[in-house]
């Protein structure tokens, strides 16, 4: 797990059902998710200029969703770099374990949603990128 790339995050679209009263949108564990939903919690009244993320994930695998407004995501795999825009609720962004998060760019009234593979555990996060990079270093050695 601590291989993956940017390449492997991926932009998915979810089951939406339209109607003439307005639009809703099903996200269902394991059927439209690779993983059982553990954990969910969204950001609001972000302040302009403002930076959330900066982490990755030792084993956590995250969906985010702009649920209102836009957003930026950018990802890093200790090689490559990727960003990705968030601007409709229909759609999500699948990011695996062992990825470098930074989310940026809020726009006013933005809300971000993340639907997440396991619950709050402290030491699963990777807070400093110098970790970060040990951390896939060493699985890169270790698969060898």
């Amino acid at each position: 797990m601590n291989k993956t790339s940017v390449h492997d995050c991926s932009v998915l679209e979810l089951p939406q059902q339209p109607s003439r009263v307005g639009n809703i949108c099903i996200v269902e564990s394991t059927i439209d998710l690779p993983f059982e939903i553990k954990r969910v919690f969204y950001i609001y009244n972000i302040l302009s200029g403002e930076i959330r993320g900066v982490h990755a994930h030792k084993e956590c695998q995250e969906l985010i969703i702009a649920a209102s407004g836009n957003f930026e995501i950018e990802m890093n795999d200790g090689l490559l770099t990727r960003k990705v825009t968030l601007n409709r609720p229909g759609s999500g962004l699948l990011i695996p374990a062992g990825i470098w998060v930074t989310v940026h760019k809020f726009s006013s009234g933005a809300i971000c949603l993340v639907l997440t593979s396991e619950e709050y555990k402290e030491e699963d996060y990777i807070r400093e990128y110098s970790s970060f990079l040990d951390f896939k270093k060493r699985s890169l050695q270790f698969n060898q």
